[in-house]
């Protein structure tokens, strides 16, 4: 890989990883809400439940961030048709981080007993990295 390639590609990544502080600040808001407040006393509400309602609100933050921000060079119409062919590319993309992310967060919650805002932190690092590169290479790939 060409140097030039490389320089790019940190630079895209680190807007990405910074743009994904929007998605961060609202998975784990909604996470704690759920979590200990809508379904506080069950694993499955709290561990199972709770992060994939916040998981959805993400996306859409995330999304919004990734389409008129990070990879905006590569939309070329902002018609709402485009804007719904990426959303769905981009949710299917997340929907497998996602359960990267949910394996994760429960091997640490297994491994280590960390309450799941912990967990889930930890997950978003291993699955952030899985993200950016699904995105890069196929939602916002670059055109011929």
């Amino acid at each position: 890989m060409e140097k030039g390639r490389v320089t790019y590609l940190i630079v895209r990544y680190l807007k990405f990883a910074s743009s994904t502080l929007v998605g961060t600040a609202v998975d784990m808001l909604v996470l704690w809400l759920c979590a200990h407040y809508l379904f506080d006393g069950s694993y499955w509400r709290e561990y199972i439940l709770s992060p994939f309602i916040s998981f959805e609100c993400a996306v859409l933050a995330n999304f919004i961030v990734a389409y008129y921000g990070v990879w905006r060079d590569r939309v070329s119409n902002y018609t709402f048709r485009s804007f719904l062919r990426h959303y769905g590319g981009y949710n299917l993309s997340c929907t497998g981080a996602f359960f990267v992310k949910m394996a994760a967060l429960l091997l640490f919650e297994r491994l280590f007993g960390w309450d799941v805002l912990w967990c889930n932190v930890a997950a978003l690092c291993v699955s952030g990295i899985l993200n950016f590169f699904m995105n890069e290479k196929l939602v916002f790939r670059q055109k011929k």
